[in-house]
């Protein structure tokens, strides 16, 4: 294994791990070496995905939280370093849209249901500020550790039907941003915080809007692949390397990005 990007005997906590993205780095972290907390609302999903990570033969616990309960997450800071001693990473996982945020092709602004837009923007934005604050505490303690978040395409440019997820990503960005100027200047250089913003991948929450019952691509699926350079959707397991490299020694002097994973659709113009 290359030492520099190697995550091994490093303590990862992964809210929203119950979900297909969390569970998804969640595994690879612990195939990796890494004792994973994995965190989430839903104690049966949780439970499963406990199972499923001590079967590859790691350390991983499972903790039930509320990204938007801060003495939740306080209590699960706590668990975690009565466990293992200290926090080195955390990811914020949990988020993504809801179907009452989306707006139907025939709809417009004025349309919207102003608490799926609470909604949308209370889980995103503050389902990400929340944790990094409570276990980002505990890393200013120890003036070490790693904080990853999700961004995403809907924070470059706008993108129709989805106002909130778009506006809360945005917001995601640039907390990203503030929190890894404030953790340099304040706690120094062995903290850092960055996100990863994804391209376009199919799973439950969008799968509706990209691909037709007959399983043939919609017309958004269709406007979404001619912008995207590598002429394709991505495949969940590619977002592992971009997170990897963010809480390695590899990339000890980079904060305050976001890392586009999207197979060129932010940089392309469309012509």
């Amino acid at each position: 294994m290359n030492e520099l990007f190697s995550i091994s005997g490093k303590v990862a906590v992964i809210t929203g791990a119950g979900g297909v993205l969390g569970g998804n780095i969640a595994k690879h972290f612990v195939q990796e070496g890494a004792k994973v907390a994995a965190l989430d609302i839903r104690r049966e999903q949780l439970d499963t995905r406990i199972a499923e990570l001590l079967s590859f033969g790691g350390e991983a616990i499972g903790i039930e939280t509320n990204v938007l309960d801060t003495g939740s997450l306080e209590a699960a800071a706590n668990s975690v370093v009565e466990r293992w001693g200290r926090i080195d990473i955390l990811l914020n996982i949990a988020g993504g849209n809801i179907p009452g945020a989306t707006l139907a092709p025939d709809q417009s602004i004025f349309d919207m249901k102003l608490s799926e837009w609470e909604k949308v923007t209370n889980l995103n934005l503050n389902g990400t500020v929340y944790p990094s604050l409570a276990f980002g505490k505990v890393m200013a303690e120890n003036k070490s550790g790693s904080i990853v978040n999700v961004s995403s395409m809907a924070a470059y440019a706008a993108i129709t039907r989805v106002p909130g997820y778009s506006v809360a990503k945005t917001g995601i960005s640039n907390f990203t941003q503030w929190l890894a100027m404030e953790m340099a200047t304040k706690y120094g250089d062995g903290i850092r915080v960055n996100a990863i913003a994804p391209g376009f991948f199919i799973g439950d929450q969008n799968r509706s809007v990209l691909i037709n019952p007959d399983g043939s691509l919609t017309e958004r699926s269709r406007k979404v692949l001619a912008k995207t350079p590598m002429n394709r959707f991505g495949d969940i397991s590619e977002l592992n390397g971009a997170v990897q490299f963010l809480c390695s020694r590899a990339a000890s002097f980079v904060t305050g990005i976001v890392m586009p994973v999207d197979g060129g659709f932010s940089s392309f113009s469309g012509v």
